[in-house]
């Protein structure tokens, strides 16, 4: 009789493990420099460096560059590009700010202002993409999502409910 209870609990356990929601990383706006901005840094490059360093991005978040259209742009540009500031072959560019750029491939990204001096002097940004969310790309990406990496958010999500359905049953039964 007691075997029979706690095969029937473990045969609910496993139901119910498969049926539960799983949490998923939503996208996140990531705003470059905070609140200084998209703009020329006193301190040289070590403003957005330093900004990067504390981020971590993923596929299909999103970074928003505050800037004053006129006076700023953002080119995104390859890694050879980006030390000697070289802005003849961007991959994209924005004029009109603010400016908000979808992250949808891994990898390393580099970005820079386009005016004047500005990229030399330190309005420059690197970041290292990772993963991904599940939520859909914007339309037009022909870069699928990674999946997103197991987080203990997601194990905590389905753990626990199972936990107390299976003692709900043994008082039960």
């Amino acid at each position: 009789m007691a075997a029979s209870k706690l095969m029937m609990v473990v045969v609910v356990m496993a139901i119910a493990s498969f049926r539960l929601p799983h949490t998923v990383a939503q996208p996140q706006r990531h705003v470059v420099g905070d609140t200084f901005g998209w703009n020329v840094p006193n301190d040289g490059p070590t403003t957005y460096t330093t900004w990067a360093s504390r981020q971590t991005f993923n596929v299909n978040d999103t970074l928003f560059f505050n800037f004053t259209t006129g006076f700023h742009d953002v080119a995104e540009v390859t890694q050879a590009a980006y030390g000697p500031c070289t802005n003849a072959d961007p991959i994209s560019r924005e004029t009109n700010g603010p400016a908000t750029l979808t992250l949808t491939r891994p990898g390393n990204h580099y970005y820079i202002c386009t005016f004047g001096t500005h990229c030399q002097i330190g309005q420059k940004l690197t970041i290292n993409v990772v993963g991904g969310s599940t939520t859909p790309p914007p339309a037009g990406s022909t870069t699928p999502p990674s999946p997103p990496a197991p987080s203990s958010a997601s194990t905590f999500t389905a753990v626990v409910p199972v936990t107390f359905l299976a003692a709900a049953l043994a008082l039960f039964y």
